[in-house]
């Protein structure tokens, strides 16, 4: 995606996370087990998880063994993973100073698309240690019941200010980026059946960017029809989780 169109030129999208950090923590999907434990590859491994939000992917990566330090912009979302016991630092990645310090591995958690992607790369490949890896987490939550054109037809009464969630990790565009900023990829991915309560599905779904750009009479509205198209059976859902694995080619 070129740099013009990139969504971090979004500030507002960007930066709206913070105002549902409590929900956000409580109903965004964990990665499943099987990527997160693929990637602390021994006891002690150095992480920094960059756009950490609430800190899912630190508590999860931490708990499969690694030394994680997080960094994010949004203070709410910080004071909630250091809540945890998460090591955080609140800073823009772009503006962030490292210290020194470098990694044997940086996460970016479905965080990659907030920011300027070049300068990034540039910078990770500045942390990296020998043989060190770069991972780029996505879940992709699909419902299957009810089908996905039944809630496609309530949201097509609403002009949804950004459109579709946004999952930059598959797009050729990215590939070709991390080609051109000199990394190697490799791809991992776990599909998981997952099913939400309907208050469990719209926490989650009102987290999401898109949502959140909606007036609140709007959100309330969409909410409302939402629920009642659910009732009480809820979502079924499938995640394809991904997770791209990058190195720098030496």
């Amino acid at each position: 995606m070129p740099d013009t169109q990139h969504p971090y030129l979004d500030r507002r999208r960007a930066e709206s996370f913070g105002s549902v950090a409590e929900n956000y923590d409580r109903f965004r999907p964990r990665y499943p087990r099987g990527l997160i434990t693929g990637l602390v590859v021994r006891e002690g491994l150095r992480v920094l998880d960059v756009g950490a939000g609430t800190g899912i992917a630190s508590a999860q990566l931490t708990a499969a063994g690694a030394e994680v330090l997080a960094v994010e912009p949004d203070q709410r979302m910080v004071e909630i993973a250091a809540g945890k016991g998460i090591s955080v630092e609140q800073a823009q990645f772009e503006d962030w100073d490292p210290r020194g310090r470098r990694f044997d591995l940086v996460v970016f958690a479905q965080s990659f698309h907030w920011m300027r992607p070049r300068e990034s790369l540039r910078k990770v490949a500045a942390l990296l240690s020998p043989d060190a890896r770069l991972a780029l987490l996505s879940n992709r939550i699909t419902p299957t019941a009810p089908p996905r054109q039944s809630l496609d037809d309530i949201y097509a009464g609403f002009d949804m200010p950004h459109g579709p969630p946004i999952d930059a990790t598959r797009t050729t565009e990215l590939h070709t980026l991390l080609d051109e900023c000199g990394y190697t990829t490799e791809e991992r991915e776990e599909v998981e059946e997952l099913h939400y309560t309907t208050d469990d599905w719209l926490g989650m779904v009102f987290t999401y960017s898109n949502h959140l750009g909606l007036e609140p009479e709007s959100r309330t509205l969409l909410r409302s029809q939402l629920g009642a198209h659910l009732g009480t059976a809820g979502v079924t859902a499938r995640n394809d989780a991904l997770a791209i694995i990058c190195a720098l080619r030496r």
